[in-house]
């Protein structure tokens, strides 16, 4: 008889955990640094390679860091977006310039506009592997300590900045 059980109770054990992990959302991963500051950094300015960026340049205001190349068809789609978040003027967005090259990520910019304060030139990705980045577009919301608040990963549309990002980056803001 338990020579019956043990395989039926394993196959059990299997199936419940697919189910959990088909159930799950492959956008949602959720990160261990969330509540942690960002690593530290000093990576040239992709439109002034002469100028280092740090993350002491990214706070004192809640920001978005959105990771970004001109390879990513992602990115292509979410790039008239994040005009209009800019054209706002209510958050700054940095972005980090993923595996890239300098010539081609400076051309996109040109061609299809720049919605970024500066975006961080990470040709060989160390940024991005500190930060735990999959893929681009990655978006991470810091806080005005450079603390990362939140990840999203993905395209930023109408309908994520609606329902998580602003909401979001609105209860950092500080009141006054």
């Amino acid at each position: 008889m338990i020579r019956y059980l043990l395989p039926l109770a394993l196959f059990l054990a299997i199936v419940s955990f697919l189910a959990v992990g088909l159930n799950r959302d492959p956008r949602i991963v959720p990160s261990p640094l969330i509540g942690k500051p960002a690593p530290a950094f000093s990576l040239t300015s992709l439109t002034a390679p002469d100028r280092r960026l740090t993350l002491a340049d990214l706070q004192g205001r809640v920001v978005l860091l959105n990771v970004w190349a001109t390879w990513c068809v992602a990115c292509y789609a979410e790039h008239p977006f994040l005009l209009e978040i800019a054209r706002s003027g209510r958050f700054p967005i940095y972005g980090i310039n993923y595996k890239d090259q300098r010539p081609a990520a400076l051309s996109w910019l040109e061609r299809l506009g720049d919605p970024y304060v500066a975006s961080i030139f990470d040709p060989e990705g160390e940024l991005a592997l500190d930060l735990g980045v999959y893929g681009a577009p990655e978006t991470f919301v810091l806080d005005a300590n450079g603390v990362i608040a939140h990840k999203h990963i993905g395209p930023i549309t109408p309908e994520v900045w609606q329902d998580s990002l602003l909401p979001l980056l609105n209860a950092l803001e500080p009141r006054g």
